[in-house]
């Protein structure tokens, strides 16, 4: 199945439902409603959900690509925080399988917090986190692509690790990386198909609007020089904003106007591809549903 074109709308589903106590449901109504694509956290537990129900992201996704039949299916996003890149891959290249070829893989670096250190171990500094990150993409993308791989890293290896028959999706699975800095940057001009911004973290309880947008409006430019300094076209690696996290929060979904000048904003910032939080009641994900609904069968045109 091929990657959405154009410029679309998405949502992200975060899986703290029991899948017969309202999971299922939304991931068939986001399908229902047109969505291009529908992804989840990979997350081990979040922020304020923590001391609430949280299920994984890889067993939710093959339950949502066997109760689906069109929509994209992935992860915003997957980091190194607790995963490893062979195990990683079979679990990918078997969902694509399950799916017909409907995945895209949202990866980032990772950050602080919980995942950083529910394995035991002290939380990275930005520079090995980093390090890590580029060594865990570039595995990946092998381990994707070759069907025999035999590797030795500094922070990940593979010995004779097969993916037969590999991904559905030729030459592999699109990648969708979240990044922000040089190397990151670079990291998604080599290996990305897509580009994952959440605004600047910096702005999003004391910024404005105007003030997102010019560092978004920077963070593109650097993605352009990152593509330039290897040759690629920048146009050949799609932009996708994964809202909520810019200072307008959640509140441009209280109205469809509201929502229409927030997207069009972006969309003119060169975004090809919104993702919308599905409402959560009494969270910082709360909207109202019908609105929300309304927002979706009307998508960006």
């Amino acid at each position: 199945m091929n990657q959405p074109n154009g410029q679309v709308l998405s949502t992200c589903i975060l899986p703290y439902q029991t899948w017969e106590g309202g999971a299922r449901a939304s991931w068939q109504r986001a399908e229902e409603l047109g969505f291009a694509a529908a992804y989840t956290y990979d997350h081990l537990s979040w922020r304020s959900f923590r001391d609430g129900p949280w299920f994984g992201a890889w067993p939710t996704l093959t339950a949502a690509a066997g109760a689906t039949e069109r929509i994209r299916l992935g992860t915003l996003v997957t980091n190194p925080n607790f995963r490893h890149p062979v195990t990683l891959a079979k679990d990918l290249i078997s969902l694509d399988d399950i799916s017909g070829g409907r995945v895209t893989l949202g990866i980032g670096a990772g950050t602080i917090g919980f995942d950083a250190t529910v394995l035991g171990h002290e939380p990275w500094s930005p520079r090995e986190r980093a390090d890590r990150f580029a060594e865990f993409v570039n595995l990946l993308d092998r381990l994707l692509t070759e069907p025999d791989v035999t590797s030795s890293g500094q922070f990940y290896s593979a010995n004779e690790a097969r993916n037969i028959p590999g991904c559905v999706q030729q030459p592999r699975i699109p990648f969708a990386i979240a990044a922000f800095g040089p190397r990151g940057l670079a990291l998604t001009a080599r290996h990305g198909q897509a580009w994952v911004s959440t605004g600047d973290p910096s702005l999003f309880e004391t910024g404005t609007p105007a003030e997102s947008d010019a560092a978004i409006a920077g963070q593109i430019a650097r993605l352009e020089d990152a593509c330039g300094a290897i040759g690629r076209d920048p146009a050949s690696i799609r932009k996708v904003l994964l809202t909520g996290f810019t200072p307008e929060a959640n509140a441009f979904l209280e109205s469809t106007e509201r929502f229409a000048d927030y997207a069009g904003r972006h969309l003119a910032l060169g975004f090809d591809e919104i993702v919308l939080h599905w409402p959560i009641p009494d969270s910082e994900f709360d909207a109202p549903m019908a609105t929300f609904e309304e927002i979706a069968t009307g998508g960006l045109g």
